[in-house]
């Protein structure tokens, strides 16, 4: 990988990745970890190591290899104390011997030594640090409470001030130390304080530049005490954006390599053009500058390759791979990943590079077009980019995981969602609704380690119960090392060489913005064109950092290089694909491709499938009015024979479905009962009720079996997932309570332990879970939509979705996305991974709830009507009469066969497909 860097270190278990982002590591102390309370019966044991003081955390790291990390966030630190050691000697003067850190929350990384998602530790506990120095214990805790007080401020603005502060502090109390330089006789020119950057983090520190070298000295001497590169040895330097402000200076010690010597960020844009200017008079001297013209004419002559020359346009466009929103990208040039030979003699085999990923498949663009023509200023075709963060470690993680636990809180992606195979993921860019990524400069190199699982990582398992892996290969390449071989062939074939300049239009030059862009179908969300948005000019400090970390994460275009359009190469034709041969291995050395999903899963994919494209063909069934209020939760057995019900009547009813009668009516209080879930193994249904309270139904007993009294307002849903319920109420929390079905089905009293208590600033109306349970969606009566991380329990996103109450949010199935309905009779699809709003499509009349997978919509609203939507060219495609008053609920099997609605008519009616 571009990034990791051959020239290997000692291992080391500690790294800036370990920090949160945007998130500083100011020093270290030798310490030893206290475990035990110094009783006879509970005596003290020390475990020594290194003591890391971070601005938003702390960080412990074991000398002893096996013992995890401990990373103890400051914001979830109740307490931070000095505590006096008692030597137990009147005549002699205490001393602050130990740093008491009382907190709710540690982190454990990297426990056995495994590179693994972060376990959490939650409850509340005392962590004693026992510093090497006990002279130091009280200027380390002063420290602590700084740091602490910053990372409680209300505004997330305040916080970055505060930081930004004790930093520049420290940088003003510092200087950079001149015995690190190489020769006595060196003179300096300048000195500044700048921060070395790296792929997702960034290390303060000073800078100095002499006659002969330049060099960096990190505050906290991490990862080496000061980094030297001899002004003779420089190849190339460039200015980048950082930030989206122009503040980064990236330098190049060889000429072709895609990975920098060193990327320094200045806090001002004085210092970083001094540094550049004497670098490069230095250099006018030894190489010629090369611009993007220059680098042009030597491709037309075919005297760089296609490969050289992308990597010198991403560079001149300020793409880094130090920088992950900005990270070079490169074309799919090969569309052929099912036959048995590749055919690079074949037009067929490749790509049309004249057109962006968006609009290679015609119907989805005609989808995407229709929307497009509806949407208001500023419209945009694609509402995800072809480059990010999130995408460039999709394709990474096996090389860097912990680079992917840094960017996503502590966990990998789902295991469905991984970059499991390469046919897929170009399936699904050529398919996807929201998927229109490009590749990155690794699939036409050298090393394939980013396609193997040579870590030997848990990623997790799919649906159909595999492992994650290695990547699986298309059929024509007999293993990495082939298929490398074979992409860079078809990156420097006659077909590639002759159309390459179409794509250069698209991602560099002329056809990026304005009305070629809009006639080359290439225009995408504003926000990741650069110019659009000038930060500086944003004067409140929290929507400032909130639109700067929503542009970051979504992704950025490149500068734009050329304003005319690019000629074509004029080299003769290439001789590295022989005349009547085609550039695979025989089919007999290949072995058969392993399903990735088994029959059954394979089953329940198609069915869903045949489902969605008929919900246009949906049937009544039957109706039974069987509440004498609003009906407002409905569950179903996973069998599908017994359906229950709640209602606003204050009541829980149990339906036959196959009898098609009432079974049993149960009423736990005189108040409404807001929604009701199903547990595992069909024992036990669990309602939530307006009387602040949630009830546990025993289906075997046939009685109440618990109540968990945990919320001072009305609950207004629960859902459950892994042993923990979560509870939404108009107390504007969502709590998360421990709640082993098992225990509960078995008819054992349940022991319901408060894991985390999510807050709001307004009643919580809805909420949802991820399909893999790891992210959770919650919509508020005032119209907020908010995203949280299950594990550690944080905020991950929020923004004010809808001008009214939000009735129902729900994640696509491949979790990128989460679709609300509100009182403003608007659908709006959210970007799960940067929080913007993608899309929002106007309905006639307010919709309530609904289902969806991902793109087509099955919605009740006001009228009673259920409503079939095509999100992508936000139409209704169908109108099918249902209820006599509102729609208020809507219950989905999982094979998505059978549909039944609950409505203010007091009435369930049972829905079919009839094909």
């Amino acid at each position: 990988m571009a990034f990791i860097r051959r020239k290997e270190r000692s291992r080391e278990r500690f790294s800036l990745l370990l920090l949160d982002l945007e998130e500083y590591y100011f020093e270290q102390h030798t310490a030893y970890h206290m475990i035990g309370n110094g009783s006879s019966s509970l005596p003290n044991r020390y475990n020594r190591g290194s003591l890391k003081i971070c601005s938003k955390s702390v960080i412990f790291e074991p000398d002893e290899v096996n013992k995890p990390i401990l990373k103890i966030p400051l914001k979830d630190c109740k307490r931070i104390e000095a505590v006096e050691e008692n030597e137990g000697n009147p005549f002699k003067e205490t001393k602050p011997a130990c740093i008491l850190v009382e907190t709710k929350q540690v982190y454990l990384i990297k426990e056995g030594d495994v590179v693994a998602p972060y376990k959490y530790e939650r409850g509340e506990r005392n962590v004693i640090f026992q510093l090497d120095m006990p002279l130091k214990t009280e200027d380390v805790v002063q420290t602590l409470l700084q740091l602490h007080r910053a990372s409680c401020l209300d505004k997330l603005g305040d916080q970055t001030a505060m930081i930004a502060a004790n930093l520049q502090s420290r940088l003003a109390r510092t200087s950079f130390d001149k015995n690190s330089f190489q020769s006595v006789t060196e003179r300096p020119h300048m000195e500044c304080e700048a921060e070395m950057v790296s792929p997702l983090v960034t290390n303060p520190g000073h800078v100095c530049i002499t006659d002969h070298n330049l060099y960096f000295q990190p505050l906290n001497s991490y990862p080496d005490s000061v980094v030297q590169i001899g002004l003779h040895s420089v190849r190339r330097i460039y200015k980048r954006r950082h930030g989206l402000r122009p503040l980064g200076l990236e330098v190049f010690c060889t000429e072709n390599d895609l990975c920098s010597d060193i990327y320094l960020k200045f806090y001002n844009t004085k210092d970083r053009d001094e540094l550049y200017y004497y670098i490069a008079t230095f250099l006018e001297n030894h190489i010629t500058e090369h611009t993007a013209e220059s680098y042009m004419l030597q491709w037309q002559r075919g005297h760089i390759s296609n490969y050289q020359y992308l990597l010198h346009l991403n560079n001149l466009a300020d793409r880094s791979v130090n920088d992950l929103s900005q990270y070079p990208v490169f074309p799919w040039v090969i569309s052929d990943y099912s036959s048995p030979q590749l055919d690079l003699l074949s037009p067929s085999s490749f790509r049309d590079l004249s057109k962006p990923v968006g609009a290679l498949n015609t119907e989805r663009l005609e989808r995407l077009l229709e929307r497009y023509r509806d949407m208001p200023e500023p419209r945009f075709m694609y509402g995800s980019h072809y480059s990010s963060p999130g995408y460039v470690l999709f394709y990474l993680v096996r090389m860097a995981p912990e680079h992917m636990l840094c960017l996503q809180n502590g966990r990998y992606d789902h295991a469905d969602r991984m970059f499991n195979s390469v046919g897929e993921t170009w399936k699904n860019c050529l398919e996807g609704g929201t998927d229109f990524k490009e590749l990155i400069p690794e699939f036409y190199g050298t090393d394939s380690s980013f396609l193997k699982n040579l870590l030997s990582l848990n990623l997790g398992r799919r649906q159909g119960g595999g492992r994650v892996g290695d990547v699986e290969l298309p059929s024509w390449a007999s293993e990495a090392d082939d298929f490398l071989q074979k992409m860079r062939a078809a990156l420097e074939s006659q077909h590639v060489s002759e159309h390459l300049h179409e794509w250069i239009d698209l991602i560099f030059g002329y056809k990026q913005r304005g009305s070629e862009a809009v006639a080359a179908h290439n225009v995408f969300h504003p926000l990741t064109y650069e110019g659009v948005i000038d930060c500086d000019s944003i004067e409140d400090p929290d929507q400032k950092i909130a639109m700067l970390t929503q542009i970051l994460e979504f992704g950025q275009t490149p500068r734009q290089l050329f304003t005319t359009p690019h000629p074509q190469r004029i080299t003769p034709r290439f001789h590295n694909v022989s005349s009547g041969t085609s550039l695979s291995t025989s089919p007999n050395d290949l072995s058969p491709a392993s399903p990735s999903l088994d029959s059954f899963e394979d089953l329940t994919e198609e069915s869903k499938m045949l489902a969605w494209s008929n919900m246009n063909k949906l049937t009544l069934q039957s109706s039974h009015k069987i509440h004498k209020e609003v009906v407002t939760g409905i569950a179903g057995t996973l069998s599908g024979t017994s359906i229950f019900s709640t209602s606003q009547d204050s009541t829980l009813k149990m339906f036959s479905k196959e009898g098609g009668g009432l079974q049993r009516s149960i009423s736990f209080s005189n108040m409404a009962l807001s929604s009701c879930v199903m547990l595992p193994e069909d024992k036990t249904v669990v309602c939530s009720s307006w009387d602040n309270n949630v009830y546990f139904y025993s289906i075997a007993y046939g009685r109440r079996q618990d109540t968990l009294m945990g919320h001072d307002d009305a609950v207004s849903q629960v859902c459950w997932r892994d042993n923990q319920l979560y509870t939404a109420s108009w107390d504007s929390t969502v709590k998360v309570w421990k709640c082993v079905a098992a225990d509960i089905s078995s008819n054992k009293r349940a022991n319901f332990e408060l894991l985390a208590e999510l807050e709001h600033e307004s009643g919580v109306n809805t909420i949802a879970l991820s399909p893999a349970g790891t992210l959770l969606a919650s919509g508020t009566k005032e119209g907020s939509l908010s995203v949280w991380d299950v594990a550690s329990c944080s905020l991950l996103h929020q923004l004010a979705c809808h001008s009214g109450k939000i009735h129902q949010v729900a994640f696509s199935p491949d979790s990128r996305n989460i679709l609300s309905v509100g009182e403003d009779s608007c659908l709006k699809v959210t970007d799960v991974q940067t929080g913007m709003l993608l899309s929002t499509v106007p309905a006639e009349d307010e919709q309530r709830c609904f289902c969806w997978d991902g793109n087509t919509v099955l919605s009740g609203g006001q009228s009673g009507n259920l409503l079939i939507w095509d999100l992508l060219s936000s139409k209704v495609l169908h109108k099918i009469p249902a209820h006599s008053g509102p729609v208020t609920c809507i219950w989905m099997n999982e094979q998505c066969s059978s549909v039944i609605t609950g409505g203010e008519d007091k009435q369930i009616m049972f829905w079919k497909h009839q094909y």
